[in-house]
């Protein structure tokens, strides 16, 4: 079956008050509990479900990531939110600030193949400082905690990594 195509999220396209407000929750103790104990786990299930059409986040951009297991080689499923940067799709490894960096992370670094909104993709973690300047201008317009995450994670002394993905041909039914 072949997959829906992936909605394009303009970084520069203004926020509605809606998305803005729930971004803002999101960044709030209760925003993010309600994040890590039922979102994060709900999302992958929805999101497979509805074929990309249903998360959590609502209007905050959000797309199932499907890596392997670093250390199984098992599916891991993760809900996360995204923009484009061209034809590449970006992403943040943000865990909410949080002093480790998410498992998936560890997972493509394992194994840059994933499969993103059903499409398959090659992970390249951006290194370059000006390049992750200008990458952190259009996410915190996506979604504006992320400055706050940084400044989290930094305390904890983790730097946050910005991942791009870019669309190939392998075969997608090795995720199924």
């Amino acid at each position: 079956m072949t997959p829906p195509p992936l909605r394009y999220v303009d970084p520069l396209r203004p926020r509605s008050r809606f998305s803005r407000a729930l971004a803002a929750f999101s960044a709030t103790r209760p925003g993010r509990s309600l994040s890590a104990k039922v979102a994060w786990k709900v999302d992958p299930f929805l999101l497979r479900a509805t074929r990309g059409r249903i998360a959590s986040t609502v209007v905050i951009p959000s797309a199932l990531l499907e890596t392997r297991g670093a250390k199984t080689g098992q599916v891991r499923r993760n809900a996360v939110i995204y923009f484009h940067d061209g034809d590449r799709v970006t992403i943040v490894a943000s865990l909410a600030g949080a002093a480790r960096h998410p498992g998936w992370y560890h997972n493509l670094r394992a194994d840059p193949e994933v499969t993103f909104g059903g499409h398959p993709m090659r992970a390249t973690v951006v290194e370059g400082d000006a390049e992750r300047a200008r990458l952190w201008a259009l996410a915190d317009r996506v979604f504006a905690p992320y400055a706050q995450y940084r400044e989290q994670a930094a305390r904890a002394g983790r730097s946050i990594p910005i991942v791009q993905l870019e669309a190939h041909s392998y075969d997608p039914g090795s995720f199924r």
